[in-house]
């Protein structure tokens, strides 16, 4: 009962919220938690980073067994993008711990970039499609060495970015996967991108941990309602349409990257 009496309801409804919305598209971990933990909740912006991997860790370890379950990760994807991804996230966890991550400079700072990548990965979501319907074809021509390298590319580049703004897996990551596969069903894209998330927010979330970034408490009231939240989302994400969600999403974040900014 006491337990039960510490748990903050909106933590734990924010925290469904965005688990239905990872399980279903892959999109919403970092992309919104990160924003709503600094905007609603008045979490410092290193606080907010490293609380929301760690989240992420849980959350998309669930998410992925589900996938896994289901038969919609393809493991060589998993493979090549954390051949990339791992020792950019250690390496970028070595430059953040040079920093005084909780001082007023360094809010500032990491908010803008925040702020940024919000606004790159709302891009993403509304032109996905189009960028998809453009580029797809020629991409899939390519050798399958130059996809292969460009795999690894893209977890390098998601490693950075994850590790110090929690945002980037979701929409970049799924929408490259697109356009470097698109043979591939969206489901088996948003389980391999779920799949990979997992060493890499788990690696980036014990690092942040080292840094002193993880609000513990806050983090089990998040996870109280994102685990279910993940499941369901994950249950439906081969049977539902998605593109509504992506231009609400991608609308909101657009809003919350220039409430950042300002």
């Amino acid at each position: 009962m006491q337990f039960l009496a510490a748990i903050d309801p909106l933590y734990v409804l924010a925290g469904f919220c965005v688990g239905v919305l990872v399980g279903m598209t892959g999109v919403g971990g970092g992309s919104v938690m990160t924003p709503i933990l600094i905007l609603l909740f008045g979490a410092h912006p290193a606080i907010a980073v490293g609380t929301d991997l760690t989240f992420a860790a849980a959350t998309k370890t669930v998410g992925a067994l589900v996938h896994g379950a289901a038969r919609t990760i393809d493991w060589g994807i998993v493979g090549l993008l954390a051949f990339g991804s791992l020792p950019a996230t250690v390496t970028t966890l070595v430059v953040l711990s040079l920093f005084d991550l909780g001082g007023a400079g360094a809010r500032g700072v990491m908010t803008l970039i925040l702020a940024g990548t919000l606004f790159v990965t709302s891009i993403f979501l509304l032109s996905a499609d189009g960028i998809r319907g453009r580029y797809a074809d020629r991409l899939g021509n390519l050798h399958r060495r130059t996809t292969r390298s460009l795999t690894v590319l893209l977890g390098l580049a998601m490693g950075v970015l994850v590790t110090s703004t929690s945002v980037g897996a979701g929409a970049i990551g799924v929408t490259v996967l697109l356009l470097l596969h698109p043979k591939m069903p969206i489901a088996r894209i948003i389980g391999s991108d779920l799949a990979h998330a997992v060493p890499l927010t788990l690696i980036a979330g014990i690092g942040h941990w080292v840094l002193g970034t993880v609000d513990w408490t806050l983090l089990v009231d998040l996870l109280c309602g994102s685990l279910p939240g993940v499941v369901i989302g994950s249950y439906v994400a081969g049977r539902a349409r998605d593109g509504v969600v992506r231009v609400v999403l991608a609308i909101v974040l657009m809003v919350v990257a220039i409430k950042l900014a300002a």
